[in-house]
This record gives C-alpha cells, sequence and structure tokens, in this order.
C-alpha cells in the first residue's frame, strides 16, 4: 500500500501488459530485473484492465516475466519520500488513508468477478502483494519452485489487498493466522497439500498446464460456468438453506436461457 505518484510513471515502472486472444485475456507482471515487485503505478494499471474487459473474454491468465512472480511490494518505493510511500499514507486521515487503500484493492479484487474465470500461473517467489494476486485468482497453478509467503507482517503492516478472506477460506482460520503471523515461505509442495494450489507441475510445463485449464474452462457453457462460480464464491458466506434456495434461482436461469420461459 502506498500513495500514487503525482508525477508519470515510467514505462518500467508500470511493469504490466495486457494482450487478449479470443476469449483469453492475459496479463503479464513485467518488470523481472526487480522480481516484478509491485508499485502504485502497476496496481493503477491492473485496476485499469478490468476497464479493458471486451464483453467476449472469459478466462484471465495472470502471470509474470522472469524467474519469479512477484517479490510484493517495492520497498524502494515504500521506503523513499516521494508520494509513493508509506511515510505520505501515513499523514492521510483515517478516512483518506482508507480510501486511498481502497483504490489500490480494486486493482486486486476484479479478479473475483463471476463474469470471468482467472488463473494465476506462479513460478518462484509470490511475496506479500505477490501472493495477494494470486490469491485473488479462482485458480493457482504452480511451478514446481514456487514459494508463498504473507510478508507484511515483517513490516508491521497486514494483508490489505483482498488476500485474507480467500486465505482463510482455502486453508482455515488457524492455519491462515499461523501463515500470515509468521511470514514463513511455504512450498509448492506444501501448497498443493493444505489446498493453495489448484495444481504443481514443473516450471517448463507451467504456461502448457494453464493454457490446458483455460481451454477446459472455455469448453464449459459460459452461462453455466459464470454461475457455477457465482454459487461457489458465495457458498461459504450462506445457510445450507439460502445455498439450496441459490441453486435452484441459478438452474431456473440456466433453463430459461436455454429453453426459453414456456410462456
Amino acid at each position: 500500500m502506498t500513495a500514487a505518484d503525482a508525477r508519470p510513471a515510467t514505462a518500467d515502472e508500470v511493469g504490466v501488459r495486457y494482450e487478449q486472444d479470443g476469449p483469453v485475456a492475459t496479463v503479464t507482471l513485467d518488470r523481472p530485473n526487480v522480481l516484478n515487485a509491485q508499485t502504485p503505478a502497476m496496481w493503477t494499471e491492473l485496476g485499469n484492465i478490468s476497464q479493458k474487459l471486451t464483453g467476449d473474454v472469459r478466462v484471465v491468465i495472470v502471470r509474470a516475466e522472469g524467474r519469479a512472480f512477484s517479490a510484493g511490494l517495492d520497498l524502494s518505493v515504500a521506503r523513499g519520500d516521494g508520494d509513493s510511500s508509506l511515510a505520505r499514507l501515513a499523514q492521510l486521515s483515517a478516512s483518506e488513508c482508507a480510501d486511498q487503500i481502497a483504490v489500490f484493492q480494486t486493482a486486486f479484487t476484479w479478479l473475483r468477478s463471476p463474469s470471468i474465470v482467472t488463473i494465476a500461473a506462479v513460478q518462484g517467489h509470490a511475496i506479500g502483494a505477490g501472493f495477494q494476486l494470486a490469491l485473488n485468482c479462482d485458480m493457482r497453478v504452480l511451478a514446481d519452485d514456487a514459494r508463498f509467503s504473507m510478508a507484511e507482517v515483517a513490516l508491521g503492516l497486514v494483508p490489505d489487498l483482498g488476500g485474507t478472506k480467500r486465505l482463510t477460506e482455502l486453508v482455515g482460520p488457524s492455519r491462515a493466522l499461523e501463515i500470515c503471523v509468521t511470514g514463513r515461505r511455504i512450498s509448492a509442495d506444501e501448497a498443493d497439500r493444505i489446498g493453495l494450489a489448484t495444481a504443481v507441475v514443473p516450471r517448463a510445463e507451467l504456461d502448457a498446464a494453464v493454457a490446458d485449464l483455460a481451454a477446459a474452462v472455455l469448453a464449459g457453457d459460459a452461462g453455466a460456468v459464470s454461475e457455477i462460480k457465482a454459487l461457489l464464491t458465495g457458498a461459504s458466506a450462506r445457510t445450507y438453506a439460502e445455498q439450496d434456495r441459490a441453486e435452484r434461482e441459478a438452474q431456473t436461469r440456466r433453463l430459461s436461457e436455454l429453453l426459453g420461459s414456456g410462456e
């Protein structure tokens, strides 16, 4: 979390590429020289990408160049004395600070949209903001060299980019607490064992595995996939009776769209 720079960001600072191939959009973190450490300029561009998606996009792949997915917050920015520093953010009023963090969060939270399925392709380290970026995706395909860490505690901070709820849903509150308060590294094998990984593959096979998963998603009916994502995403907040009702309503919509209302 940092306040946005007043000056225009350079291409290197932005460090995000966007490409679309039919129904598949690919977002690439592209600052490999600093292990894709994240800046407010990157978050602004990530947020802008949500506005670039055309209606035919069904799958969004989030990947990274180089040997790491993301080393997290760029500490040279966070500890600097510019407008993009933690010190400047701390000088804001409580409401202004919360509002600025809310803007940062939108760079991550759009990945949860029920209209798309999002897949993170993770190699090397995914630390702090990098871990949370992967957590905001629906699925995480890990290379066997992947390492997760929620390292905010080392800076005296908390994870604030939309990762805590998803982490808790995936591994449970006790394990989530342990991961966040220790900031320890989680190997790909452990991530697979505790439910953080959808799949773990050799590093050389990461791109192909993600492409295969995207193709499998696209093979399903678009409307059904969207409804299924919404059902599963909201399931933890519903009672059994509420979930049963949500299933009935979703199925009614599907039948109406596929076969007509019958009226």
